[in-house]
């Protein structure tokens, strides 16, 4: 049985959930702007609430929500919301993207997601994994498509994405009326290539602010920005 992942202010199970905590949920939960007008969230895949908690930790939202469409990480993120401080203001739905547009009426001041975005060909035969990871699942014209439908006219959709995928995203999400605000590149060492784009977007065309983040300087010396970044959620930073 896999223990409980452990942060500074809530804990996580994720021996059901198919895709575990890892540094990219962490980077978007630390890196999302969060205004004191922002009242709702809505985080699309959610998989084990990580993005909702931290989310719930870092803001008053009254209305925190997740979509999460496989059975058994479904079950977790409603425990692990359950048995968070934030237990009131936090609520999973079981559906689809699709199902969910469908049938809701709200709207949001922020919608988060760290969406599947592995190509076809090194799909692992895990069915549940496969889901959470692949963008055949949740294809990015789809995700843009339903935040703009869901979102207030202030709101924004802020997500991390493969740096390779960056320009195609941009260009999806301009079609659909959303342009960037910020955007922040993120490479795991100094000699490395960029490896994710977080990306925040709303209905305002303007000129985003573009900054790079470096992880690490060598195997776990980490870089101040990082730990600056972090540091309210990880144990040891």
């Amino acid at each position: 049985m896999n223990k409980p992942f452990h942060f500074k202010q809530f804990s996580i199970n994720q021996d059901q959930s198919a895709m575990k905590i890892g540094t990219d949920s962490v980077l978007l939960g630390a890196w999302t702007d969060l205004h004191p007008t922002t009242e709702s969230v809505l985080d699309i895949g959610t998989g084990t609430g990580i993005l909702a908690l931290m989310i719930a930790q870092r803001s008053q939202a009254e209305l925190i929500d997740g979509i999460e469409i496989d059975d058994s990480a479904y079950e977790q993120c409603v425990d692990n919301f359950e048995h968070s401080p934030w237990g009131d203001r936090l609520f999973c739905y079981h559906a689809s993207l699709e199902e969910f547009v469908n049938e809701i009426d709200d709207h949001y001041d922020l919608i988060i997601s760290n969406p599947p975005f592995y190509p076809d060909y090194s799909k692992s035969g895990n069915e549940a994994r496969d889901l959470a990871r692949f963008q055949d699942a949740m294809p990015f014209d789809h995700l843009i498509e339903s935040a703009r439908q869901l979102l207030t006219p202030t709101g924004r959709l802020v997500v991390i994405i493969p740096f390779s995928e960056e320009s195609r995203f941009l260009n999806l999400s301009r079609a659909q009326d959303l342009f960037a605000r910020k955007i922040l590149r993120v490479k795991g060492a100094p000699n490395t290539e960029f490896k994710r784009s977080l990306i925040d977007l709303s209905f305002q065309k303007t000129d985003p602010i573009i900054n790079d983040l470096i992880i690490e300087t060598s195997r776990h010396e980490y870089t101040d920005d990082y730990i600056a970044l972090t540091k309210d959620f990880y144990l040891k930073m």
